[in-house]
């Protein structure tokens, strides 16, 4: 199929590969969200109603679109966010715009260049295995990468949050004093 579209004019090629993209999404998203739906009528009922599940679901519905318009440039990420996306639940509103900026890149790198370099990787692991181990290397480099930043930005967003509770730091809390009688 590839071929075929990779035949064509440009234009068409970016726009048969956005079409291709915005149906796998969507039927990747709409497995999700039937899988929840399923669920909720099963033993599951009880995890997917969870306090940590409902935090996730709110977290996805917050801070998810862009994890769906990235995903589209990361080679195996793309399916897991979009059936994460359905499984929390995200709201359509802000899913939607998140895959159609992500399909519109994942056309462009794809009817460019993305299926040559990918197709020149594959070739060239397969050929030396020492390229292929330099390949898998690199790609744990890159998801060490990601989880790295993850976990540093959740540390300063827990640092930030202790620094503003007034459990955690009374002197906040010294507003007026009432004089005792």
């Amino acid at each position: 199929m590839m071929d075929s579209i990779g035949s064509l004019p440009f234009l068409w090629a970016y726009l048969a590969l956005f079409v291709v993209v915005m149906l796998r999404s969507n039927a990747t998203y709409w497995a999700g969200r039937g899988i929840a739906a399923g669920g909720r009528k099963t033993r599951l009922q009880r995890y997917l109603d969870s306090a940590s599940a409902t935090r996730a679901e709110k977290a996805v519905a917050r801070w998810g679109a862009p994890a769906v318009s990235v995903s589209f440039l990361i080679i195996g990420v793309q399916t897991a966010v979009n059936l994460a996306a359905g499984l929390g639940r995200m709201p359509l509103r802000r899913y939607i715009p998140a895959t159609v900026v992500g399909a519109l890149a994942w056309a462009a790198i794809y009817a460019t260049v993305g299926l040559a370099a990918f197709d020149a990787a594959v070739a060239a692991a397969a050929g030396s295995p020492l390229a292929l181990v330099l390949l898998l290397i690199l790609a744990g480099a890159a998801a060490l990468g990601v989880h790295l930043f993850r976990v540093s930005r959740r540390r300063t967003l827990d640092r930030a949050a202790l620094d503003g509770c007034p459990a955690m730091n009374p002197e906040l809390d010294a507003g007026p004093s009432m004089p005792r009688p």
